[in-house]
């Protein structure tokens, strides 16, 4: 079962579209860190359509970010067409994915996102106009359904195919759920045994080992990370080494933690126009980025009221500075001595 566009990899791992988080710094680095295929975060097709200058610009992406793929969404099967078409002619991505899996309500009440499961013959006219306004592969995300009450996975994934998607990712959660509950990863094998298509994985991935499990137990030809990709980029690197039945690399040090966020933050400032709100924007990734140290919360108070970039390297060489880095350093070394 192949991949419709060009990957030189048998089980590609993917960075999830995320509003607000796969932008274009963390595309790269989590490229550089072993994710072999990135998506866009969700972006509104009405707003591509009208060339919205702020959506046309989180379309911007690198030459080092390919292979990726351009999340739309939307619930006007013309507009979806005409926004796929454009972002074709302009930017050229590798691949058209429609999402039809956000479960936020700002997203949901004109029924785009997961909204869109409710109405699978609307489903299949989105993925069939948007099929026909581009010559690029066309794949989906989707959740299991809408609610309990119209949950069917297997039935969504097989109108999605029969539509044209040449590709599907499946979260196992209804739209009901929100984040809720378990993903049930018994549901994306029962899609990967009636599909003829691939089929990527998500849902409730925290750890390497997670990543693991979860093709274990699906068979899905590719595998989806999300959240566990927050504040530790090396995900995608320590889950391709026990996909290849090596040892996982240990997490970075505190010093190169802080050097990795560092380049992040450095690569945010030079992609965003506005320098403040990028750094008051990028607070959330620094809380990834320190969770689990030493007086994390401390930590956090400090980073949480940054107002410019300079500032974080300020912060952290402190703490480098501090007793505090003794304490995760003696916690390192016993962790690394468990192992061994």
């Amino acid at each position: 079962m192949t991949f419709p566009f060009p990957i030189d990899i048998g089980l590609p791992l993917y960075l999830a579209p995320m509003a607000g988080v796969s932008e274009s710094p963390f595309r790269r680095l989590c490229r550089r860190f072993g994710a072999d295929v990135v998506v866009t975060e969700f972006l509104s097709a009405e707003a591509i359509r009208r060339e919205n200058k702020a959506t046309l610009a989180k379309l911007r992406f690198a030459a080092d970010e390919r292979p990726i793929g351009v999340q739309i969404f939307g619930s006007d099967p013309e507009g979806m067409g005409e926004a796929a078409a454009l972002v074709t002619e302009v930017f050229e991505p590798e691949f058209i994915d429609i999402n039809f899996g956000c479960p936020v309500k700002k997203v949901v009440r004109r029924n785009g996102g997961s909204g869109c499961l409710k109405d699978l013959d609307l489903v299949q006219s989105v993925i069939r106009s948007v099929a026909q306004h581009t010559h690029l592969p066309v794949t989906v995300k989707i959740r299991s359904g809408w609610s309990e009450e119209m949950r069917d996975p297997v039935a969504i994934a097989l109108r999605c195919q029969d539509a044209g998607a040449r590709a599907l990712a499946i979260h196992p959660r209804t739209r009901t759920q929100m984040y809720s509950g378990s993903a049930r990863w018994e549901e994306i094998a029962a899609v990967v045994d009636a599909l003829d298509i691939p089929v990527i994985g998500n849902g409730d991935i925290k750890t390497a080992e997670d990543a693991v499990e979860l093709q274990r137990q699906t068979g899905c030809a590719g595998v989806m990370i999300a959240r566990g990709s927050f504040g530790q980029p090396w995900i995608f690197d320590q889950t391709r080494a026990l996909l290849e039945g090596k040892a996982k690399p240990p997490a970075p040090l505190v010093e190169e933690r802080f050097a990795i966020a560092v380049e992040h933050a450095r690569m945010a400032e030079q992609y965003e126009p506005d320098p403040r709100g990028a750094a008051i924007e990028f607070r959330k990734h620094l809380g990834w980025y320190v969770k689990g140290l030493p007086h994390a919360a401390e930590l956090k108070k400090r980073l949480f009221a940054v107002e410019s970039f300079a500032q974080i390297e300020e912060i952290f060489d402190d703490y480098l500075r501090s007793g505090w880095r003794a304490e995760f350093v003696a916690t390192e070394e016993e962790a690394l001595l468990q192992v061994s």
